[in-house]
């Protein structure tokens, strides 16, 4: 009997609290011979995943089904203990499992894991114990090699990792030949030769994990690559890229797959293909791009109706399922951008040469053609493959210039003035669609780090954003919701870009500090008394602190979206508007449509970006293969796919994000002891945090180092307050400050009040 592992996981969980015995599962299943072997496979594949838990009495127990074995990542504290985070909700169970330091020694930040409830307070807290690591998130480790009296260690660079690594003497050395492979994409310093362990103190290297260590003994590796010394040029790009585990190295078979790929277009390529080679098609992209995805086309019809063409690279063209390049490309999920270097997800002869919508150069596309209505509305849509040559490689900067009136740019683009018009016309026509139905614009600043010709950083920017930017913002847009809503329409498999509405508790938590602002979402919360608490509660109304919300919440984009009008160019914008965002949960990829909450769309996703993302280049295998009227082949991999890429998309995130702070840290280094303008963006038990007006950059103040009082947390209006003098230190005061430390590795910087005093006299408290 043949039985698909999804069939064989649903039967247990349909079984008396989702249990079933391995002896009861042959009989009622009717397994005999040689098929018994395939079930204990099938049980062992699921028990790998987390979908079983084998006890020890030869019982399977299905996790979605209970309430005491719970699989998900653990986040590890740097105290050593930590919580896991559950895949799904647990009845009865509120927020993640606390895991003691004892339980937590021998696993690591990012592990997936199966954790036993052991206890549940009365206030809700739970407690739990692993039971078994499922997946290791850290197979190497990077850091900085310490000797001392006890024997060689690394130190984790990640302080979420809390056991030093222990290094035998005779595997600190790494072996030349790995040595010499791992340094490929490097822009460092070259590869440092070691003959003596002594060489090694103080250096940063990647280490490989052997053991992980347990309660009896720390975690063992060997070092794989010597980096450097902390204070090389480079050396932090390269200390992120190991410590968030980003494939950065392409393996020989990907790099011979791309440089055997012809760069000459056939014409067996363009068979079947659409010919836009004529048309006055451009790219628009930031002065840095290197790899062009997108081009586009605005016409006006006689009927008044505006013609939109999205011309997206045919990376599937090239990458196909199951190749050395598919493989990798799928592995690394996407491509990362630092600020002065790129990881990309696809080798440098398709990302920046073959599949690069490169100006003057035929190129392969998939093309989006759709019209709409003067309004803005979509009324048909046609999609193909087609061929096209960019007519001029556009930027945001020129393109701003030249709709701005810039004489220079109208000059040396007069051909295309009147095609610019138009795109603008038609880009303020579909964001006020947009608009109308409640999408969000979140318009927050993003940092710009500057660097001179040698590459050394200069200052820190905000990044521009004008009507350029939005053009393609809108066109992509379109696009990409045009696509998503053919696959559904035409009863397709697809992934898609899904957003879900917010976290009630989250937006209690956002609307308790637009109060002190005088502002509300408006969905209707009201004040709650303590004997009415329980009766709220039993109502099945969501409590929090001292606030009830309505049993029904009604809250949509809409609500959001008029927030963010009433708040445009006030002193408090940049604030609520981060922590608007943060009450909104984290969009993702999904084989099942749930809309995009923050976009106001019944369907979305991602298809204009192959080049770069993974899930793009699914979606246009998904689209090209409606388009000939066939399955697509892998269709039950889409939710394997579709989780991977969330997970890569995150992991690239925090990678860019830790370069920039890392970055902005080393850059103030050298500012220790100057003042500055800040405005305080949050506060906590532990101090306050400051963001400079002109730097863009923002670092905690102590509280105990708060002048002329001691200070308190006080939870229930998020303000610090003397306790003698009563005077409080609010989100959205401004302060000035000074800067007392900066620690690039830990990526922090510490200031303190500084006190207004008579004339002539300035002294810091």
């Amino acid at each position: 009997m043949h039985m698909t592992d999804s069939a064989l996981l649903a039967h247990i969980a349909k079984q008396p609290n989702g249990k079933a015995g391995l002896k009861h599962l042959f009989k009622e299943l009717r397994i005999k011979g040689d098929d018994r072997a395939a079930i204990e496979s099938a049980l062992d594949r699921l028990a790998a995943r987390g979908d079983l838990v084998e006890l020890t009495n030869g019982h399977y127990v299905a996790t979605s089904r209970s309430r005491e074995y719970i699989p998900g990542r653990l986040s590890i504290h740097r105290d050593g203990y930590g919580f896991l985070i559950p895949d799904h909700p647990i009845p009865g169970v509120s927020g993640d499992l606390y895991i003691g330091r004892d339980s937590a020694r021998g696993a690591m930040n990012g592990d997936r894991a199966i954790a036993r409830i052991t206890h549940t307070g009365a206030n809700g807290r739970t407690e739990g114990e692993i039971v078994k690591i499922l997946r290791r998130a850290h197979p190497t480790v990077v850091g900085q090699f310490r000797i001392n009296r006890r024997g060689l260690f690394v130190v984790p660079h990640d302080e979420r990792l809390t056991e030093w690594i222990e290094i035998p003497q005779d595997l600190a050395i790494p072996d030349a030949a790995a040595a010499g492979n791992a340094q490929v994409d490097r822009i460092g310093p070259k590869p440092i030769e070691i003959s003596d362990v002594s060489q090694l103190d103080g250096m940063i290297v990647n280490a490989e994990l052997l053991e992980y260590g347990d309660r009896k003994g720390p975690p063992v590796g060997r070092v794989i690559e010597v980096l450097g010394s902390p204070d090389d040029f480079g050396i932090d790009v390269e200390i992120v890229i190991r410590k968030h585990h980003l494939p950065n190295r392409f393996p020989a078979e990907v790099i011979d797959q791309a440089q055997s790929m012809p760069a000459v277009i056939t014409s067996a390529d363009l068979k079947g293909r659409r010919d836009f080679r004529d048309l006055p098609i451009v790219t628009i992209d930031g002065e840095t791009a290197r790899d062009f995805d997108d081009a586009v086309l605005v016409d006006k019809l006689p009927n008044g109706h505006y013609a939109l063409q999205v011309h997206i690279a045919d990376v599937s063209h090239y990458v196909t399922p199951g190749s050395a390049i598919d493989g990798e490309a799928r592995l690394r999920g996407t491509s990362v951008y630092f600020p002065d270097r790129a990881v990309p997800m696809l080798p440098f002869e398709l990302s920046t040469n073959i599949c690069s919508l490169i100006p003057q150069d035929d190129r392969l596309v998939v093309s989006a053609l759709i019209e709409f209505d003067r309004g803005g509305e979509p009324l048909t849509f046609d999609f193909c493959r087609g061929v096209i040559r960019s007519a001029e490689r556009m930027t945001y900067t020129n393109v701003h210039l030249l709709l701005e009136g810039d004489p220079a740019q109208r000059t040396r683009y007069a051909a295309l003035v009147d095609r610019f018009e138009l795109m603008r016309e038609f880009a303020e026509i579909l964001q006020n669609k947009r608009y109308k139905r409640g999408s969000i614009d979140f318009d927050l600043p993003e940092p710009l780090i500057e660097f001179d010709e040698s590459g050394a950083m200069t200052g820190i920017g905000r990044s521009p954003r004008n009507i350029a930017n939005r053009i393609i913002e809108e066109f992509m847009l379109a696009a990409n919701e045009a696509v998503a809503a053919h696959l559904e329409q035409t009863g397709h498999a697809a992934i898609y870009r899904v957003h879900e509405t917010p976290d009630p508790k989250r937006v209690m938590e956002f609307e308790e500090i637009a109060a002190q602002f005088g502002y509300s979402l408006g969905i209707g919360a009201i004040p709650a008394s303590r004997h009415r608490y329980k009766e709220r509660k039993a109502e099945g109304r969501i409590v929090h602190k001292d606030i009830i919300l309505p049993k029904e919440i009604k809250l949509s984009s809409k609500a959001y979206q008029k927030l963010v009008a009433k708040i445009e160019g006030k002193p408090e914008e940049r604030i609520l508007s981060y922590l608007m965002l943060r009450s909104l949960k984290q969009a993702r990829y999904s084989e099942e449509n749930s809309g995009h909450f923050a976009l106001a769309a019944t369907h979305y996703t991602h298809f204009t970006s192959p080049i770069r993302r993974y899930p793009d280049l699914i979606v246009h295998r998904l689209l090209t293969a409606s388009l000939d009227h066939r399955t697509y082949s892998n269709e039950a991999e889409l939710k394997s796919i579709a989780d991977e890429c969330s997970l890569t998309e995150r992991r690239a995130a925090e990678a860019e994000r830790e370069l920039v702070e890392w970055k902005k840290a080393k850059f103030m280094e050298d500012r220790v002891g100057d003042e500055f303008d800040g405005l305080i963006i949050s506060t906590a038990r532990y101090g306050l945090f400051v963001e400079l007006a002109e730097l863009f950059v923002e670092g905690l103040v102590p509280i105990d180092t708060l002048p002329g009082d001691h200070y308190a947390y006080h939870e229930n209006v998020r303000k610090i307050i003397g306790q003698r003098t009563r005077r409080q230190f609010s989100i959205g005061d401004r302060a000035r400050v000074i800067l007392d430390r900066a620690d690039p590795l830990e990526r922090k910087l510490q200031f303190s009040i500084v006190e207004p005093v008579k004339p002539g006299k300035r002294k810091k408290l």
